[in-house]
């Protein structure tokens, strides 16, 4: 298809200095493209009206605003609205490289897919919180890469932070669904089932803030845990021993320091400290900072104890005791 007409649709939720700051990353990309940007305001009580009001002499923008129903269903509601025929979906904590619809572009019109995922990653402006945490969810020794870090992926889960999806394909799978997180790769799955083939395209990076504090990041990663044993009940074929990492890992520590504590075996807590010096290792490196080295570590403690004991939760739950997704957790389900 070379025909690509771009909407980029945002979902917006109390957060008018993100998108000033993700607007201004619109006035440098590179490329004479005609695209359209659609903000969709999420019943929020800080308005971005005001914001997208100073972009519309230099951006093609369009602005709603509707009651709160979670992030899926105000991006639903703003595909429904876009004039494009390819929807790119970004987060509002995002920033976009100069070069990244020229990515886009170059990889679809030359092997065409009807959805896309691409990675994400610091900016070398963020705190260093940010950076740690960017360190610890976007890294290979901790996430695999599935989230964007290895070069060529097909059958690619892509995040709705930095997603591509035709109108046809919306048309067809009438969007994203009410549960949040993991209304992503939720819709990745029900393409796959409708026959749609999902890519990543690995220069298609954009720069995720994430504005969270570890607490934040504590709690945002336990979900992510609880959502992949539903959608595992939803999607059977997904299903991975892979995702029982972070919960075996953080037994295996727990229990290596108890048999260290009470001094009957001391290697397995060694094995974990090789581990995490090579993470250091490897932060450092990327990073050059060894303070957001050193977070990382924390970062990746936080993000296997969270996403671990969320997995476990679930699984006990909705797996095991066969309970109903939405009313043992309805903390993860938005009101349509």
């Amino acid at each position: 298809m070379k025909d690509l007409s771009f909407s980029f649709v945002i979902p917006v939720f109390n957060r008018p200095q993100e998108v000033k700051e993700l607007l201004d990353s619109f006035l440098s990309l590179k490329g004479n493209f005609q695209y359209e940007i659609v903000i969709v305001e999420d019943g929020s009580t800080q308005s971005s009206e005001h914001i997208v009001e100073e972009f519309k002499t230099d951006l093609n923008i369009s602005y709603y605003f509707k009651e709160n129903t979670g992030p899926g269903n105000s991006r639903n509601y703003g595909m429904n609205r876009a004039k494009g025929n390819y929807f790119i979906i970004l987060d509002s904590d995002i920033l976009l490289p100069s070069n990244y619809l020229i990515e886009v572009t170059t990889f679809l019109n030359k092997t065409y897919y009807d959805c896309f995922g691409g990675p994400d990653a610091s900016h070398t402006l963020f705190s260093n919180l940010q950076k740690a945490i960017s360190f610890a969810m976007t890294s290979v020794i901790t996430t695999g890469g599935i989230r964007g870090g290895k070069k060529q992926v097909n059958k690619f889960q892509p995040r709705s932070f930095n997603m591509g999806l035709s109108k046809r394909a919306f048309v067809d799978t009438h969007g994203f669904g009410n549960i949040h997180p993991g209304e992503d790769p939720d819709l990745s799955l029900r393409l796959l089932k409708l026959g749609y083939k999902t890519v990543l395209i690995p220069n298609a990076v954009v720069f995720h803030k994430r504005r969270i504090s570890w607490s934040k990041f504590y709690t945002q990663v336990k979900k992510f845990g609880m959502v992949r044993p539903i959608l595992n009940k939803w999607h059977p074929e997904s299903r991975s021993l892979v995702y029982w990492f972070p919960t075996l890992f953080s037994i295996g520590l727990l229990t290596s320091i108890l048999l260290l504590v009470f001094k009957v075996v001391t290697w397995p807590l060694y094995l974990y400290v090789v581990y995490f010096t090579v993470a250091l290792i490897i932060s450092f490196i990327a990073n050059k900072n060894i303070i957001v080295a050193m977070q990382s570590i924390l970062a990746i403690l936080i993000q296997f104890f969270g996403y671990g004991y969320g997995f476990l939760k679930s699984s006990l739950l909705v797996g095991l005791l066969k309970r109903e997704p939405n009313k043992v957790f309805p903390q993860l389900f938005f009101k349509e």
